[in-house]
């Protein structure tokens, strides 16, 4: 990121001096252009399924215990692709554009594990959330979950990640599916001082599983004086029985990473059960409709002038048409409120009662009952029979696109 940000005046540092200065929720706090990455965070749930294949394994996997171990590989391959930067150096990290309400993103991957379907709304604006559902067709594992974030600052940016994501794995020699509850890291940006950001995992995130397996993984990083970017280490072992490793995991989210039977102690090339590179393994193509097939509110179509500015520096450009689709949902929520109704969510729904995820699973991983819904503006959950909605919906008509553009973006 460069230290000036260009036309328009002010720098990397008087941005850094605004942040430390600023009390309150950092979320509410607008970026200026030259922080800005071109990509919406509705996007970003793209990055749980980036390796389709390794997304599928655990569903041709019968022992439950070697099952589990899947999935915490495929859980730790995500990490590189939703919380580093999309630079070789891990470097530069640029803010998302903040999504608005009902943005979409929607997309699928077409490889050897068949086609898998990615659903991407954003479902709550004041608290921001957004949720998502990944479904493999061949498999049927599905990956549902929702997303937001709280951000402050302490000499440096922390922000702890509100909400979860369930997987659901039929798996091969068993009547019911697996059911696996996962926790996300809290992270913090490193690197600002530099005016080269990156971020860095911290503390620990869980993955409990119906099945009576838990996962464990520590995350730690390079500080001031020492350490290796980007480390971790993991521990799958029985629930509630935490000293009796079945397997452990260690190395870097960002590289290489090997994953062994039993405690650490006992490592060695005999132990050594499988390891992970991700240059061995690239990432599989994400298919998109091109942007004039899009829904007016998918997210490339609808900041696609934003991102245009972006892409060419133009700094008052970016802020004009970053401002018309703000006040423009400003408007639309102003219209639903005078007029008693409130937005549809096109794909998502809260629960209405208990949801039993979260109560038989929840406790094992610190995760209240109610899933800390008023910090995401409930526990949303992919509404099948909204899905079917509107796939057997007619498609907009050219004219039907312009007048929603209009109406929720100001375009």
């Amino acid at each position: 990121m460069d230290q000036q940000q260009g036309n328009g005046g002010g720098s990397w540092g008087s941005f850094l001096k605004s942040i430390a200065s600023f009390n309150g929720d950092l979320a509410s706090l607008t970026a200026p252009p030259f922080i800005l990455s071109s990509t919406s965070l509705t996007e970003f749930s793209s990055y749980w399924c980036e390796h389709p294949s390794v997304f599928i394994a655990p569903a041709k996997e019968s022992d439950p215990a070697k099952r589990a171990l899947l999935v915490l590989k495929w859980f730790l391959t995500t990490l590189k692709q939703q919380y580093a930067s999309r630079s070789e150096q891990y470097g530069n990290e640029k803010k998302p554009l903040n999504p608005f309400l009902g943005e979409l993103f929607l997309g699928k991957w077409e490889d050897e594990a068949g086609v898998t379907e990615l659903t991407s709304e954003q479902v709550s604006h004041h608290p921001p959330a957004t949720a998502y559902s990944i479904t493999n067709t061949k498999t049927g594992i599905h990956l549902e979950g929702y997303n937001a974030q709280k951000a402050s600052f302490s000499k440096t940016i922390n922000i702890k990640q509100i909400g979860h994501a369930v997987l659901t794995v039929p798996a091969e020699g068993s009547k019911e599916p697996d059911t696996y509850l996962i926790t996300l890291p809290s992270l913090h940006i490193e690197g600002l001082i530099f005016g080269s950001p990156f971020i860095e995992l911290d503390g620990s995130s869980y993955i409990t599983s119906s099945t009576g397996y838990t996962a464990k993984v520590d995350y730690s990083g390079k500080g001031w004086l020492s350490g290796k970017k980007n480390s971790f280490t993991a521990l799958l072992f029985p629930t509630g029985r935490e000293k009796e490793v079945l397997f452990n995991v260690s190395g870097q989210w960002t590289k290489n990473f090997d994953m062994y039977s039993g405690p650490a102690k006992y490592n060695g090339k005999d132990s050594l059960v499988d390891s992970w590179d991700p240059d061995r393994c690239p990432t599989s193509q994400l298919i998109v409709a091109p942007l004039k097939e899009q829904h007016p509110l998918e997210s490339r179509r609808a900041w696609s002038k934003v991102a245009a500015a972006i892409a060419k520096a133009d700094l008052d450009a970016v802020g004009y048409e970053k401002s018309k689709i703000e006040n423009a949902q400003r408007e639309a929520r102003a219209r639903e409120k005078a007029e008693g109704r409130t937005w549809e969510r096109r794909y998502f729904s809260t629960q209405d009662n208990e949801d039993a995820v979260l109560v038989k699973l929840g406790p094992h991983v610190g995760l209240p009952e109610h899933g800390d819904a008023d910090k995401t503006g409930g526990i949303w959950r992919f509404d099948q029979a909204k899905a079917e909605k509107v796939r057997n919906a007619p498609p907009l008509s050219d004219e039907e696109k312009t007048k929603l553009a209009k109406e929720l973006l100001g375009q």
